[in-house]
């Protein structure tokens, strides 16, 4: 009998694992799955719950005459797998997907934690948050509020009120002397669908989509579920700065399109203008779609530039969308309003996905977006100014902890900082670091794997300087007693 051993910690159980499971059934007469039991970490689940889990599912799975078992160990794996007999340790590649919805899993796990600690009346400092801790500004709440006492409450078209696309177009002319139709204007509901939009309507089954290092962790899995595979493009030899070079190597036969995001969600980073030029130069040759997350298009530091690609030349911008929001800039997350920018029959095809998915965004949510744009903009300089200050600290006091570096972000409210100096003893990856961190100290960070930079984490310094100087002042102590 051919026996296999299937290690993991199946925190939880996901479709990739079951994946490896059937596969390896082709090869063995018994798989043990093995669920490793590590003290050192505070699981999602019990090993019971994992069990009872993996028991359920696996009744569901093809897998012939291939026995399967359930068993959990500690300790050294060769010493189990010899214990049992097996013949071989089975491993495998699993999907990106399993990966997003482990991170979910952890930051909710995370979420959960900090919050059960706040209940028992810790002092908990929150970096995690990615919204900013201003309230949306009163004229822009004014807004909505007349919005419901005129009765302005019913359906709008798809794309949004003619009001709101004028509004989005004036803004866009305003401030980067861009040219655009109402036909190549839409509302959205937040940012992300405007993303999830432009991606549905475009990627076919086997088209790539590249996409830098690190990134918003939603963008690998729209192009997954629009049936599209994501090709990675590493930026750390830059400090995360995307570059054309880099760009230009990654490009095969089968790519249809890029990801960008500048200020990037989480390194900050924003690329040069005249670079991104350069880099749709360069698409608009090969003949490839460039999608432009700018959430954060407000906020850059000087000496760096406010941006948009929308700004750029006309045949420059055939293949080009651009996803905005109003939640960073406005302070507007719980609203969900986007929209997008793109040319005329491309809109069309995004407008089809929207109709037949979520079709227009709140009607009084328009109204206060529309407000927004129009009205005074102090609030906007407002933030920037605290986010500067913030900033300017929050670099200064990372670079003084021991095993700890960061590159310098020109945008966003992130720092993204190195912490493979500090990964030793029982912590070995930056999840790790950020449990034991928010176990030891009360202090949440977001693990840089989850945006595909295993070793960094990422801060927002979107809460109050009160709070990054104490917060800060746990990590240092925390990484001092580490390492």
């Amino acid at each position: 009998m051919r026996r296999a051993i299937y290690p993991g910690s199946f925190d939880p159980v996901t479709n990739g694992h079951l994946d490896i499971i059937e596969r390896g059934c082709k090869l063995f007469d018994e798989i043990i799955i093995a669920i490793l039991v590590n003290p050192e970490k505070t699981p999602f689940f019990t090993i019971e719950e994992r069990q009872e889990m993996l028991a359920q599912v696996l009744e569901e799975i093809e897998h012939g005459s291939c026995r399967l078992r359930v068993d959990s160990f500690e300790g050294l794996l060769v010493q189990y797998a010899v214990a049992r007999q097996a013949h071989a340790i089975v491993r495998g590649i699993r999907a990106i997907s399993d990966y997003e919805y482990e991170l979910q899993m952890a930051l909710m796990n995370r979420m959960q934690a900090a919050d059960a600690l706040r209940t028992a009346g810790a002092n908990v400092v929150d970096f995690g948050a990615g919204e900013p801790d201003f309230d949306t500004p009163e004229n822009i709440k004014r807004a909505a509020a007349e919005a419901m006492r005129a009765g302005k409450t019913k359906y709008t078209p798809t794309a949004g009120t003619r009001e709101l696309q004028e509004a989005i177009i004036d803004f866009y002319a305003r401030e980067f002397g861009a040219h655009y139709q109402r036909t190549e204007v839409m509302a959205t509901s937040g940012g992300k669908q405007a993303l999830f939009n432009a991606i549905v309507s475009l990627i076919n089954p086997g088209d790539e989509v590249l996409i830098p290092k690190p990134y918003w962790v939603t963008f690998p899995e729209i192009v997954v579920f629009a049936g599209g595979t994501p090709v990675f493009i590493e930026t750390e030899e830059t400090g995360f700065l995307l570059t054309l070079e880099m760009i230009e190597r990654a490009i095969t036969p089968r790519t249809k399109a890029i990801l960008l995001n500048s200020p990037c969600n989480p390194s900050g980073r924003v690329i040069p203008p005249a670079e991104f030029k350069r880099i749709m130069e360069l698409l608009s040759d090969r003949g490839i779609y460039a999608v432009s997350d700018e959430c954060y298009l407000r906020f850059v530091y000087p000496p760096g530039q406010v941006f948009s690609a929308a700004g750029l030349p006309a045949e420059l911008r055939t293949q080009l969308c651009v996803a905005g929001s109003f939640s960073k800039t406005y302070a507007m997350t719980g609203w969900r309003m986007g929209y997008s920018l793109a040319s005329a029959e491309w809109t069309r095809a995004m407008l089809m996905v929207q109709s037949h998915s979520t079709s227009n965004p709140t009607s009084i949510a328009q109204w206060a977006a529309t407000e927004a744009l129009r009205g005074p903009q102090e609030s906007v300089a407002t933030m920037l100014d605290e986010y500067t200050a913030r900033r300017a600290w929050l670099l200064e006091a990372l670079r003084e902890i021991p095993g700890i570096t960061c590159n310098e972000p020109e945008g966003a409210f992130y720092a993204f900082p190195n912490v493979r100096g500090c990964l030793r003893g029982q912590i070995k990856t930056s999840d790790e670091f950020a449990r034991a961190l928010l176990d030891e100290e009360q202090t949440v960070v977001t693990d840089g794997a989850g945006f595909g930079s295993e070793g960094y984490i990422r801060i927002s310094y979107a809460t109050s300087m009160a709070q990054l100087k104490e917060g800060v002042q746990r990590i240092r102590r925390f990484v001092e007693r580490s390492i």
